[in-house]
């Protein structure tokens, strides 16, 4: 637009410059009608123009309020969004204190019902435990109520001991022992019940009645008798050396007894030292 108002006061410069010389002249007189209808086209373009550059300025403006509002919006809906990041934020932490908190709740409930479970199965045993007690007691009770009087059931088991009626007797002493376990009569039937057995050649068996008699009767009147067969049979099971020491220890501590007697004799057969008196 500079330019082409330039190139117009050039060509006016020329013309006026050259119009006195030439005044009369028709070509210059076409000459500066057509000037003059370019100096109007010229003005209506810039009236164009400027209306145009008008509308565009004003256009700018609105796009430029437009894209201010449309600004200050984003930066409305980015705090916005800021904001409910930051309030879901502080919600999720809350949510996820409130969740640990219910989970440590309920590790404790699970530990107290684990306690609670623990302590119910022991009642549930100890209730158990007492009922079959309970039952055993009363099976007991009943059992002596319908058992012989102690001192006909030994002499029952004795007789048929005496008699080699082994079977019945064994029964009888086994009875013994079952209803009157505590008494000294006790030691006697555990004694029998050994030599039943030492007689039908269970030896270890044997052994293990007369150990009864030992352990729980010591100062009962089969203790003797108890650790002398208890001697032969461990020697009967091959065990010299155990059966041996049990013989030594009847000449120690029944030293004038029958039992020690034979003890001593077998010692000398199996060619052992008998083990010297004690003295009274």
């Amino acid at each position: 637009m500079k330019s082409n108002r330039v190139s117009l006061t050039l060509a006016l410069f020329l013309i006026v410059s050259i119009t006195p010389a030439f005044a009369a002249n028709k070509d210059i007189i076409e000459l500066q009608t057509q000037v003059q209808q370019l100096q109007q086209q010229m003005t209506q373009m810039k009236q164009s123009f400027d209306e145009r550059m008008g509308v565009m300025r004003n256009l700018l403006e609105k796009n430029t309020d437009a894209a201010n509002k449309v600004s200050a919006a984003i930066d409305s809906l980015q705090s916005s969004l800021s904001k409910q990041q930051s309030d879901r934020a502080a919600q999720v932490d809350q949510i996820s204190g409130q969740i640990q908190a219910l989970n440590d709740t309920m590790d404790e409930l699970k530990v107290r019902l684990a306690k609670l479970s623990k302590q119910f199965e022991d009642m549930q045993a100890a209730q158990q435990s007492m009922a079959v007690q309970q039952a055993q007691a009363q099976q007991q009770a009943q059992a002596m109520a319908q058992a012989p009087a102690p001192d006909v059931l030994y002499n029952n088991a004795l007789r048929d001991y005496n008699g080699a009626n082994n079977d019945l007797a064994t029964q009888e002493f086994n009875d013994y022992i079952k209803f009157y376990p505590n008494t000294d009569l006790a030691g006697n039937a555990y004694f029998y019940l050994a030599e039943i057995s030492y007689k039908a050649g269970d030896f270890q068996k044997a052994v293990t009645n007369y150990d009864q008699v030992l352990q729980n009767f010591p100062s009962g009147s089969k203790a003797a008798a108890a650790q002398l067969r208890k001697g032969f049979a461990l020697i009967e099971l091959g065990k010299q050396g155990e059966g041996a020491q049990e013989l030594k220890h009847v000449v120690q501590r029944y030293p004038k007894t029958n039992e020690a007697i034979q003890a001593r004799d077998k010692l000398r057969k199996m060619g052992q030292a008998p083990a010297p008196r004690s003295r009274q």
